[in-house]
């Protein structure tokens, strides 16, 4: 029996995904675990492989095909002994329609219908058509036809749903229309100065899912979250003469900074659970354990893996894993476990030269460290000027979840565990 290829859910937030690049073509033998396409999701460029045995019968999406609803078939695959015909026995669907079909609204105009006098003079085609032409963009007073979840982040966009058109049926705006809208303020101008539309140069750059993804969601960080910010400088001298008898011990391994901060921070939540925690309206959720999502920087944007359990690691098994998630996210091979439900983050820009800087949240989580470079500074010590290595680290809480007085306690255990690294053995 043809079996039904149907496009997979590759993120745990993913709902529709784009298929970048067909890796096979109708008549190639494939085996369970032959890739197959490439597949744009909301996080990454990502693999799908097949998990059974057989011959492509049909490719149903073309290559470059946007927004397909997690679930629609998008291929076919013949069993052994199988004729082509088989494939076409399989029917494509679309399961997503059904979450944006548009409501009957034909009972709105019948029901003026039936109470009207005489049923010769209902004008029912002119009921029906006057939502098609009048939706989305309805003059006022009249009824804007929109799907919730449209209306939902509309609303959390701050775009006025009555001027975004749209594409569903009878006009219906749905959820792609309000992620493609672009408000009309491109000839406004910004606080007086120039409009947006000069006369420069430029071209159209096309947003990526995982573009759009990242704009959305720190869109809403901002909007939704209160953050405030705590910095600190840690000098590293230390810590640098640690790291360097470490790695002299071996070639088997190369301990970084970043491994240090990692492993400081997740003793440190250790030490301040308080720091460890998501607000989820109601409640609170503690964590007694440090998963740290490390961010890392990839073609079109960036990705968060989880080291799970780093206050219970080591340096080098801190160091191993890391190199080796950052390796494949690099190369779009992260699973999706691999790189969601952390409980902290880290943003780490001190290897590009960045002194300090101030990250946004990832909701649900309730903090983000960003670590600047680690450099030579002036400092006094015993009413002495001396120079030291410092590097500026500033932490950004939630402050629903967080207050100061524990966002400072963390930076202070965490200061003493990365300028006296030999604390996080105790």
């Amino acid at each position: 029996m043809a079996i039904s290829l149907t496009m997979p859910a590759l993120s745990p937030t993913m709902e529709t995904g784009t298929l970048a690049k067909w890796l096979v073509k109708v008549g190639d033998t494939v085996e369970s675990g032959t890739v197959l396409a490439e597949i744009e999701t909301d996080k990454a460029t990502m693999e799908f492989e097949s998990i059974d045995d057989g011959v492509v019968g049909k490719l149903l999406v073309d290559e470059g095909t946007e927004d397909i609803p997690v679930g629609q078939l998008i291929a076919v695959l013949l069993e052994d002994g199988e004729d082509a015909s088989a494939a076409d026995t399989i029917k494509a669907d679309a399961p997503a329609a059904k979450a944006e079909k548009a409501p009957e609204v034909r009972s709105e105009p019948n029901k003026e219908a039936t109470q009207a006098p005489e049923p010769k003079a209902t004008p029912a085609p002119v009921a029906e058509t006057k939502p098609v032409a009048s939706a989305p963009k309805a003059a006022s007073g009249e009824r804007i036809f929109a799907s919730p979840l449209a209306r939902r982040i509309a609303e959390q966009s701050g775009y006025d749903i009555s001027q975004i058109s749209g594409s569903g049926p009878r006009g219906r705006v749905i959820k792609r229309d309000v992620e493609n809208y672009t408000p009309a303020a491109k000839s406004a101008t910004i606080s007086g100065a120039v409009s947006l539309e000069g006369d420069a140069p430029y071209e159209v750059v096309k947003l990526s899912n995982m573009r759009k993804t990242i704009a959305k969601r720190l869109s809403e960080s901002k909007q939704t979250v209160p953050h405030f910010y705590l910095s600190v400088d840690i000098e590293l001298d230390t810590l640098l003469a640690a790291r360097k008898q470490l790695n002299a011990m071996s070639d088997d391994f190369k301990i970084s900074v970043n491994d240090f901060v990692i492993k400081a921070c997740a003793a440190a939540l250790m030490k301040v659970p308080e720091a460890n925690v998501q607000y989820l309206g109601d409640v609170m959720h503690q964590f007694k354990r440090a998963d740290i999502s490390v961010a890392v920087a990839i073609d079109g944007g960036l990705i968060t893996p989880v080291v799970r359990g780093a206050d219970q690691k080591g340096l080098r098994q801190i160091s191993e894993e890391t190199k080796d998630l950052a390796k494949r996210a690099h190369e779009g091979k992260l699973a999706p476990e691999e790189y969601a439900g952390g409980t902290f983050s880290i943003s780490n820009m001190g290897m590009m030269g960045v002194k300090q800087f101030d990250a946004v949240i990832n909701p649900p989580q309730a903090a983000i460290l960003a670590v600047g470079a680690g450099e030579q500074r002036p400092v006094v010590k015993n009413g002495e000027l001396a120079v030291a290595t410092v590097m500026t680290v500033t932490l950004s809480c939630d402050h629903r979840a967080i207050d100061g007085a524990v966002g400072a306690a963390f930076l202070a255990a965490l200061k003493t565990f990365l300028e006296q690294p030999s604390a996080m053995l105790l």
